[in-house]
């Protein structure tokens, strides 16, 4: 009896030595948690100085460089350079390209030791010093401010050098009077007053490049010329007509005289 009992708890107590290791190793089979993001290395550090803060173009510009020891692949770009070239050591040189008046970035990028980029960037102002150009401002004048069916009306616009087109419309002359340019901005050509026209004022709208930017007023007088009493003309005397019994002395007759009475008495 004494025998049973011993195998018995022999038998628990192994299989209880043999449990523990198994909990144990259930548990360091557990996969530990780990983030598989890789981060982002940060740019190495480095600075870009320029010699000016602002120039007009055709201006040069030293710049400078601060970049660690043994970066490679360093290169400098703006809108507002030409002719970036590197030089020896840490430094590049540049004229301020032909842009328009503003601010521009100048920016520098590489590799740095590590393998990290390197960028920097810096601002350059370019302003020409030239005052703005004004704005060209279109005109229309007319030889004459009134007309007659018939007259004719020399029209002159002036517009921008550029500008592609000019004309006016006006009633006044039937519709539209194109012009001619003279390669400088000066458009020219005659209007015709209409012949049908009434008596009246009369808008004339001008155009350039297709845009109406004026209208002046333009008079007419329909009524036609005045027409001249005829002078008399004298009569030739070869036209006269000579009476029965009398001669053509080319004189007008001579009245009855009171002493031609007492002749006859």
């Amino acid at each position: 009896m004494r025998k049973a009992l011993t195998f018995s708890a022999i038998a628990l107590a192994s299989s209880m030595a043999l449990a523990v290791p198994t909990a144990a190793f259930a548990a360091d089979a557990t996969p530990a948690a780990h983030n598989s993001a890789t981060p982002t290395p940060a740019p190495a550090p480095a600075a870009l100085k320029l010699s000016v803060s602002s120039g007009k173009p055709g201006d040069s510009v030293q710049m400078s460089m601060e970049v660690p020891d043994g970066s490679t692949g360093l290169s400098i770009s703006s809108k507002a350079l030409n002719d970036v070239k590197m030089t020896d050591g840490r430094g590049a040189t540049a004229t301020i390209a032909k842009v328009a008046d503003g601010n521009y970035g100048v920016s520098l990028t590489g590799t740095g030791p590590d393998g990290k980029k390197i960028q920097a960037t810096a601002q350059l102002t370019v302003k020409d010093g030239k005052p703005a150009p004004a704005p060209t401002t279109s005109t229309l004048s007319l030889s004459k401010d009134n007309g007659k069916p018939g007259d004719k009306i020399q029209v002159t616009i002036k517009t921008a050098p550029n500008e592609k087109s000019a004309f006016i419309k006006s009633d006044a002359f039937g519709g539209q009077v194109n012009l001619k340019n003279d390669g400088k901005g000066v458009w020219t050509g005659t209007a015709v007053v209409a012949k049908n026209v009434k008596s009246g004022y009369y808008g004339v709208d001008a155009f350039a490049g297709g845009k109406k930017f004026d209208t002046v007023k333009f008079s007419t007088d329909a009524t036609g010329p005045v027409t001249p009493k005829p002078k008399p003309v004298p009569v030739d005397p070869s036209h006269h007509k000579t009476p029965k019994g009398s001669v053509n002395t080319g004189q007008a007759p001579l009245g009855w005289l009171p002493s031609d009475a007492a002749n006859h008495g």
